[in-house]
């Protein structure tokens, strides 16, 4: 891969890969930890591109600069017009998607935040009436 420059990348799309906060990888290989490039989505750039969980199994092309991250080079999308081919017309991604639960959302349920820690006892205010000494003179 030529890292730095802008080039067109053209594969089948063989995962579609969820990792943390909401980063999304397409692999291009059947094996993706030896897989030598991928695509990466991140979790706030999907409302531009689209359910790009529909792209597995399709052949795209891929524009944008080539990268390289963890010894593996890669194309960050961020726009959908960086894909071309099958990968071209992606529908929007459902309202009630939620990257961060990867896609495990339900709209009806709502529960508060829990403390991280217990709560400090409210000191006791002094029962009167208070006695206060006389200032020796």
């Amino acid at each position: 891969m030529h890292i730095g420059e802008i080039h067109c990348v053209a594969g089948k799309i063989y995962h579609v890969e969820q990792l943390a906060h909401g980063v999304t990888l397409l692999n291009f290989c059947e094996e993706s930890p030896t897989c030598p490039f991928a695509a990466v989505v991140f979790s706030r750039n999907l409302k531009n591109i689209g359910d790009v969980r529909q792209l597995q199994g399709r052949t795209v092309e891929i524009h944008g600069k080539v990268t390289e991250y963890d010894g593996r080079a890669e194309i960050i999308l961020e726009r959908s017009r960086q894909l071309g081919g099958s990968g071209a017309l992606l529908p929007a991604l459902p309202k009630e998607y939620d990257v961060e639960k990867k896609g495990h959302y339900s709209a009806g349920r709502f529960s508060l935040p829990h403390a991280s820690h217990p709560k400090a006892k409210k000191k006791q205010s002094p029962a009167y009436p208070v006695e206060i000494p006389d200032d020796p003179e």
